[in-house]
């Protein structure tokens, strides 16, 4: 029998029974890791986080102190805006606590009443939980249907149509059609680009999937992207014209009520921007021979660094991700309802030796068979 302070005792045990049960694992730096997002292993780069340091210390402050509007704003914050908007060619851009609360930010704020909210079944999370929130009126469509979301904007009566698609898609690893941009377009639709997995990875200069299909920016395009991951920091931001960002200024609330980006993430992020760009040439290199390695070793091929390996059973995936830990590897075990199917979701990272890249493919092909 449950003790009466154990309140969620049978919900507890069916999330066990149905091997959907989650606990945190502290990080274990002796395992080789597949499992994150850091694609470029920024994490683990010294030298960024010294010359972050030394530039902080040199500061007569070293925290925020307040919300962006609230006397929280510093130039560090707005140089490295205009450093975003300059390389991705945006008008203006706005930085803030993480990627779930951009995508809580950006829905929640942008779509109003007689508004409709076009999303792919695949979107993250975060943003299907804005979209339940103040009874907003949204439409998913099949996962990169263009056809199918073409004829909901032609057919929709909506006073502004609103649509949200991820440049990569975080689980199936997928690129996003680039029909979007014209349909988006013609239909005068406002378009939502998450580029949390696709900021860093694809493209020409490495800045994501509007680089990557070159396209045009117009004042209907929205960019978010996250600091978390190829950057090596913690934060995301927002690209849009300046009408948009300074309308989400006025309303979106993680943007009013939070305080802004910690200087620290802000710098580390900035010079993190300026290394990608540098070193583009070196991480593209990196990035195709890490794409040739899961071909040649798994016969799957990737657009970004996500590898996702359908297993289809959420007791299975654990099994095969303890198996591949007790091998001195680290991948993640992504079940149900996160995905339709489990999976197996490595992460191709350039921080990672291509020797143990193929090392572990290999190990994983057996396993999985």
């Amino acid at each position: 029998m449950a003790k009466p302070s154990e309140y969620y005792s049978n919900e507890l045990k069916a999330l066990k029974k149905s091997g959907r049960f989650r606990t945190r694992e502290v990080y274990d730096d002796t395992l080789v890791d597949f499992a994150s997002n850091d694609y470029l292993g920024l994490s683990h780069n010294k030298k960024l986080h010294e010359v972050t340091c030394k530039e902080l210390s040199q500061l007569p402050l070293h925290s925020s102190k307040a919300s962006l509007l609230v006397n929280g704003y510093h130039r560090i914050h707005k140089d490295f805006e205009e450093a975003l908007c300059s390389v991705n060619g945006f008008e203006d851009a706005i930085i803030l606590g993480s990627g779930f609360n951009a995508n809580i930010a950006l829905v929640e704020s942008l779509v109003r009443k007689g508004d409709t909210l076009f999303m792919d079944e695949k979107y993250h999370a975060s943003g299907v939980l804005a979209s339940k929130l103040n009874s907003l009126h949204v439409e998913f469509f099949s996962h990169n249907n263009m056809d199918e979301l073409r004829d909901m904007l032609q057919g929709s009566k909506a006073k502004r149509k609103i649509v949200a698609v991820e440049g990569i898609y975080s689980m199936d690893g997928d690129l996003v059609d680039k029909q979007v941009f014209d349909i988006c377009d013609k239909e005068d639709a406002i378009l939502i680009v998450d580029e949390a997995h696709s900021s860093g990875v694809i493209g020409d200069k490495l800045m994501g999937i509007f680089d990557y299909y070159n396209i045009e920016i117009k004042p209907n395009h929205i960019k978010m992207g996250t600091l978390g991951k190829a950057y090596g920091s913690f934060g995301a931001f927002i690209l849009a014209s300046e009408h948009i960002v300074e309308y989400l200024i006025n309303r979106a609330k993680p943007i009013i009520y939070a305080t802004s980006l910690s200087l620290y993430d802000t710098l580390l992020a900035h010079n993190s921007l300026k290394y990608i760009l540098e070193n583009s040439e070196k991480i593209k290199e990196d990035i195709s021979l890490r794409k040739r390695i899961v071909k040649e070793e798994l016969g799957l091929h990737i657009d970004g660094l996500i590898v996702p390996i359908l297993i289809g059973d959420n007791k299975k995936v654990i099994e095969i991700r303890d198996k591949l830990r007790e091998l001195n590897y680290a991948v993640g075990a992504i079940r149900e309802p996160t995905v339709d199917k489990a999976i197996i979701r490595l992460i191709a990272r350039v921080g990672v030796s291509c020797e143990e890249l193929r090392a572990i493919c290999r190990n994983l092909a057996k396993i999985k068979s």
